[in-house]
């Protein structure tokens, strides 16, 4: 496996990563909301379901050819 050449470009643009950073956190607040319980009015499994529709989007993303992110040498 190697990584493309503009891996540092690809960090900083891709919707992909930016979409994966925000279901991470997503999952991080999913993990801790069991300790907020009866705090905030928030329905159970709610960020279940937006990190699910969130890492649908990376995925998509990726496979979507954005400008500035040509993997050309």
């Amino acid at each position: 496996m190697k990584p493309v050449h503009n891996w540092r470009g690809v960090l900083r643009c891709a919707w992909s990563i930016r979409l994966m950073i925000l279901a991470g956190l997503l999952s991080g607040v999913e993990a801790i909301l069991p300790l907020l319980d009866g705090v905030l009015p928030i329905p159970p499994g709610i960020f279940a379901v937006l990190t699910l529709i969130t890492v649908a989007a990376a995925f998509i993303a990726r496979l979507v050819a954005q400008k500035g992110l040509s993997n050309d040498k």
